[in-house]
């Protein structure tokens, strides 16, 4: 990814294993703007980079929030985050990337679940300062475990806050029900996303969902494939245990990559011919019958030969 510093200005407990972080420019300067449902990559040391939600509010540019859940027995990022970032210290990030925007709409149904209540935050306010109706329901293991939820309650009295100890798994068919011509924005764990899924499709809704771990599908086994860079007819044999993105950077091709799970959109790359594998979790339905874009870290080629706009 492409890095900046950036410097934690502020640290704070949010809920049970969830902690803030409150980030300014080392230079002083105001940070790039941003929108609702945005995200940045942050750089985590040898784990890699992390993709965490903007979850303060775009118009001020001075500094930007994250919330980090630690998983002390995850992959390593947020165990880094929460060992090492400390007010003061200097974190690499990304700009600001958004494949969750909000759409322009009257109505709007936000359903969140755990720490996927970050990049619905904003897209809350954002709601109600238009002035378009809306709802939330956010849900999680217990109270003490939903971040920001006292800040929620106070300032949006009509939020529903449903911890699972209290009041059992969110009602998605009730919640759902009735809103046809509502925008229905979800981000949570991946049985939340499903379940939404599912009951958004059933019921004929626009459901939008941000996933930050990949979807759980099976995929035929991999066959090796070409890949022909279009600007040049230049062509290279991807293996079977090989990635577009790796075969290219190993030539020398300069490829921007992020999470390397299909998730966070970076290496999204236009095709100009051949039939698409698509094996990300971030492209609609609609975009993937187009045939014109794939994520180059996860996605392969059913066809002989991809041709790349590259």
């Amino acid at each position: 990814m492409t890095e900046f510093p950036v410097r934690v200005a502020a640290r704070r407990d949010e809920a049970e294993g969830v902690f803030s972080l409150e980030l300014a420019s080392v230079a002083g300067a105001a940070l790039p703007g941003w929108t609702p449902g945005a995200h940045i990559d942050v750089a985590v040391g040898a784990s890699g980079v992390r993709q965490y939600s903007l979850c303060g509010d775009p118009a001020q540019s001075s500094h930007w929030r994250i919330a980090v859940l630690h998983e002390p027995s995850g992959r390593g990022g947020s165990h880094y985050l929460h060992s090492t970032a400390l007010p003061g210290t200097v974190l690499r990030v990304s700009m600001p990337r958004n494949n969750f925007e909000l759409v322009d709409c009257g109505r709007y149904v936000f359903v969140a679940g755990g720490i996927g209540i970050t990049p619905i935050l904003p897209m809350v306010a954002a709601a109600d300062a238009a002035g378009a109706s809306w709802s939330l329901y956010y849900g999680g293991r217990t109270r003490a475990h939903m971040a920001f939820a006292d800040d929620l309650a106070n300032r949006y009295p009509a939020a529903k806050l449903l911890p699972q100890n209290e009041h059992g798994l969110l009602p998605l068919a009730e919640i759902l029900a009735g809103h046809r011509d509502a925008a229905v924005y979800c981000c949570g764990p991946e049985p939340l996303l499903a379940a939404v899924e599912a009951e958004g499709a059933r019921q004929g809704l626009a459901v939008h969902l941000e996933r930050f771990v990949p979807k759980p599908r099976e995929f035929a086994p991999n066959e090796a494939f070409e890949v022909r860079l279009a600007s040049s007819g230049a062509t290279f044999r991807v293996g079977v245990n090989q990635s577009i993105a790796d075969v290219l950077e190993r030539a020398g091709i300069s490829i921007v990559t992020s999470c390397r799970e299909g998730t966070c959109g970076t290496c999204e790359t236009a095709v100009r011919a051949g039939d698409i594998d698509h094996r990300d979790s971030l492209l609609t339905a609609e975009e993937r019958a187009r045939g014109d874009t794939m994520m180059l870290c996860v996605s392969r080629a059913r066809s002989d030969v991809l041709v790349l706009d590259l």
